[in-house]
């Protein structure tokens, strides 16, 4: 997991140099066509990575986007209209019955189709009209790191030449090197505090709530702790009721409106006895990690998830446990 980790700024690199003029084809055809509705088609890590894209297309097109729930398509046999519809997979096996068979109603129904998916010459990739290679590479550990990397760097792609804007690209452009620095970020604070924890918090909102659910995801996986994620704006309600003195509370303020709502959310927990782990960039002062940054605040998330991954590692073994191969996993999963 950890040298998987290490590498993403390398596949994302690679991706970058490939398939240039394919990702401003998709930009120009995304253009040209009136959609009514747009769907991601998703599972696990890969859903994460198609909320964060769900997020730039909403806050940066208009489009709303929705989380297709695919036993419509697989079990309930729905009548679904697919016409005029942009529905966007992303995969790295590019194998689930549950993923392959949504895409392929919608294409079969007229709407435009794209996966992006890390094995090419996956049922996926040949059910789609638009298949574009995440280029992570072969990945070993059941725990993703660098195929969801690129899942996230690809969405922002996609999004960048839809809405043809230069300084998107160009941040995209400067990825790698902020990656490999965020591979350095020290995160040993977060050790101390849960490798003896049994629950955890992960809190985002925004643009960086992708990132808390992929983490959260992440805890429970390589770490067998139990973590569930919450906006920042829903924490107030319901879950509330779970903070008592030093229960442990990650949360992600990444760059952006929702970043002064999420810092003093943390000054509030911290009253509450909450121990609070505040992810920020290295000019909030309240920060107990720092958080890497890119070259424009919507593409931070990558960068910061980069930044856990490395300290995910590192958990795991701390708690005694082998990250990649987490009990019960398998890499590739497949469901109907």
């Amino acid at each position: 997991m950890l040298k998987e980790a290490l590498s993403a700024a390398e596949c994302v690199s690679l991706q970058l140099s490939n398939d240039v003029e394919r990702y401003a084809e998709l930009g120009r055809k995304l253009r040209s066509t009136n959609f009514n509705s747009a769907l991601t088609v998703a599972r696990g890590s890969s859903d994460h990575a198609a909320n964060y894209c769900a997020y730039l297309i909403m806050a940066r097109m208009g489009r709303i986007v929705a989380s297709l729930p695919m036993s419509l398509v697989t079990l309930y046999k729905s009548p679904l209209v697919t016409r005029d519809t942009l529905t966007i997979a992303i995969s790295q096996s590019g194998q689930s019955p549950d993923v392959v068979e949504p895409i392929r109603y919608f294409r079969d129904g007229g709407a435009t189709t794209v996966a992006l998916v890390n094995d090419i010459d996956s049922p996926l990739a040949q059910a789609a009209e638009w298949a574009i290679p995440l280029h992570a590479g072969k990945e070993h550990s059941v725990a993703a790191t660098k195929s969801f990397i690129t899942s996230l760097v690809a969405g922002a792609r996609l999004v960048a030449h839809w809405q043809n804007d230069p300084e998107l690209i160009e941040g995209l452009a400067a990825l790698p090197q902020a990656l490999d620095e965020a591979t350095r970020a020290d995160w040993s604070a977060a050790l101390e505090v849960l490798t003896p924890a049994r629950n955890i918090m992960v809190v985002g909102r925004g643009i960086s709530f992708p990132i808390a659910l992929e983490s959260a995801l992440k805890f429970k996986e390589t770490s067998a702790l139990q973590a569930e994620a919450f906006s920042g704006a829903e924490i107030k309600h319901g879950p509330m009721a779970l903070i008592e003195d030093g229960y442990p509370l990650l949360i992600f303020a990444t760059r952006g409106p929702t970043q002064a709502g999420l810092v003093q959310l943390a000054t509030e927990m911290r009253g509450r006895g909450a121990r609070v782990l505040l992810a920020a960039p290295a000019d909030i002062a309240e920060r107990d990690l720092t958080l890497p940054v890119a070259a424009t605040p919507d593409l931070d998330p990558i960068v910061a998830v980069q930044a856990f991954y490395v300290m995910a590692a590192h958990l795991s073994k701390a708690r005694g446990m082998d990250p990649d191969r987490p009990r019960h996993l398998n890499k590739v999963t497949k469901t109907h």
